[in-house]
């Protein structure tokens, strides 16, 4: 899979391509599909992109709390499921397609900022996360990050991850 510029309607990335790569698993594994990806290959320039979405949908176990009568999806779990896809866009650039190294390795997340929630994400919305590269320097790396819904702005953060070695616990 040539993975430096890859688009289209077909996903590049399906569920399963995915859970090989992150470590998380139902019910915080936010990200469905990736449609595009392009692997960032300049620290100087940065150049690297993703779009993913999540189908949201009422059989989520959050909706049985937030909120029972007015269900809607959590700001913060729209924050996290933009962060697991900045963690896919990170994971590639660095290895590309070497889905062994995912076993080795962690995503942590450093700072959330600016984060701005526009519009509520209910029941039956897509959530489409688009993250580019702000910066990278060795592991580190800084991303800007939206969520749509039908092409409307959602939400919106800088996020700042590091991949690091996995530790055995």
């Amino acid at each position: 899979m040539d993975t430096n510029k890859i688009q289209g309607d077909k996903p590049i990335m399906n569920v399963e391509k995915i859970r090989q790569i992150l470590p998380h698993r139902y019910p915080m594994l936010l990200v469905d599909r990736v449609m595009e990806l392009v692997q960032n290959t300049s620290d100087s320039e940065p150049n690297g992109y993703i779009k993913a979405y999540k189908n949201v949908t009422i059989n989520e176990e959050v909706f049985l709390g937030h909120f029972p009568n007015k269900p809607i999806y959590p700001g913060v779990m729209q924050i996290e499921g933009m962060a697991q896809a900045g963690g896919l866009l990170a994971f590639v650039s660095m290895f590309g397609d070497n889905v062994a190294e995912a076993k080795n390795k962690i995503v942590y997340f450093m700072t959330i900022d600016n984060v701005k929630f526009r519009i509520p994400v209910v029941p039956g919305d897509r959530l489409v996360y688009e993250l580019k590269v702000l910066k990278h320097k060795g592991s580190i790396w800084q991303l800007g990050a939206n969520a749509f819904v039908e092409d409307k702005l959602v939400s919106e953060a800088e996020l700042k991850a590091m991949i690091t070695e996995a530790k055995e616990s």
